[in-house]
């Protein structure tokens, strides 16, 4: 039977996605079969003709893990399930016996089980099978991952721990993520004695890295909808600035910072033929992440051949520059299994700073 660890959240986007590829990376290390599984899903995706969880194909790409994909994500919440459960069209006990039918399965097969929930603790108490509840009743212990800083750390954490109690699962540890490297120290330290009654461990898990929070040109184009001209390598950049061209073509150039995708309106030719000749220009091309054009108006033909020939990355969005930067802006970065450099570099992480041994010594009580 495998040793089981349950990553729970305080909320959306607090690292959990992170956390479990470097438990994944880490735990491969030391034991030979490791299992992951995303018992709800919410976010459903298709992968080879196979609707999974998001979260659970990119485990399943990334680890090599595809054969055990309808086991990893065997329930995917589709629009209108929840009503349909409610109607009595959906059965709560259909759902439950399909999880667990799961997790037991991958239990038999692997040393290690990483159960991944979905949101924040309550999330699938309408379909009977909360986070809380699925913890307890796969009997593993519970690592809640939360974001950075002290007070707002506690208050999630004893809002959370309020349904893991309730259902009598054994929620072991803290792993907080998105510290500020110069106050780490300080930050573990006072929220070890914030938790030192409630039997809770404290782990440090990732400083608050900019690159891991930023997205990449593809998950910029795929958050649009849009079609992305770049080679496989350039949609792996990540984009650490977006800029509205709206100065002068000089002004713009001299406002360029480090990885910055620049949205320039389909009006605007000296500015694209501008940004397309600076590319070429290896102190710019650092700078100059790609372009998007908004807008409805046609490029010149001229203008065109000269963005082609330069190699720039681009995309075209039938869109106002204004809703376009408002949609990049409101969008929180998610990994995808093509984001290989962002994907080693949580790994190349994880063996510096990730305390594995912690996380996996909580296992043995």
């Amino acid at each position: 039977m495998a040793r089981k660890v349950f990553i729970a959240a305080t909320g959306m986007n607090s690292g959990k996605t992170t956390t479990s590829l470097s438990l994944m990376h880490m735990a491969r290390k030391k034991y030979d079969r490791v299992g992951f599984i995303k018992p709800i899903g919410p976010k459903p995706a298709e992968y080879k003709g196979f609707v999974a969880d998001k979260d659970a194909i990119l485990m399943a790409r990334v680890f090599g893990l595809e054969e055990d994909l309808p086991l990893m994500s065997p329930f995917v919440l589709q629009q209108g399930d929840t009503r349909r459960v409610l109607d009595g069209e959906l059965q709560r006990e259909q759902i439950f016996d399909k999880m667990f039918s799961a997790i037991r399965e991958l239990e038999e097969k692997n040393d290690l089980l990483i159960i991944e929930g979905a949101g924040h603790t309550g999330v699938g108490s309408l379909l009977g099978c909360n986070n809380a509840r699925i913890a307890r009743e796969s009997n593993a212990p519970v690592l809640m991952v939360t974001g950075g800083g002290l007070g707002n750390v506690v208050d999630a954490t004893h809002m959370n721990l309020a349904l893991f109690q309730k259902e009598r699962a054994n929620v072991k540890a803290i792993l907080v993520n998105k510290i500020i490297p110069q106050k780490r120290d300080q930050t573990l330290k006072y929220l070890n004695l914030a938790f030192a009654t409630e039997g809770i461990k404290v782990i440090g898990g990732f400083n608050y890295q900019p690159i891991l929070a930023n997205p990449t040109l593809r998950r910029i184009a795929n958050v649009l909808n849009i079609e992305l001209r770049a080679t496989d390598e350039e949609a792996q950049r990540i984009v650490h600035n977006v800029q509205i061209g709206a100065a002068s073509a000089q002004r713009v150039a001299e406002l360029l910072q480090d990885s910055t995708l620049v949205i320039v309106n389909s009006s605007r030719d000296e500015l694209m033929v501008t940004l397309a000749n600076l590319y070429k220009i290896d102190e710019y091309a650092e700078k100059i992440a790609g372009i998007i054009i908004p807008g409805v108006g046609e490029i010149s033909t001229i203008t065109q051949k000269i963005i082609d020939s330069s190699g720039v990355p681009y995309m075209r969005a039938g869109r106002t520059s204004s809703k376009v930067f408002e949609i990049i802006r409101d969008d929180v970065s998610k990994i995808m299994a093509e984001d290989q450099h962002k994907i080693k570099l949580i790994t190349d992480l994880a063996e510096k700073r990730f305390d594995f041994s912690s996380i996996d010594a909580l296992l043995d009580d």
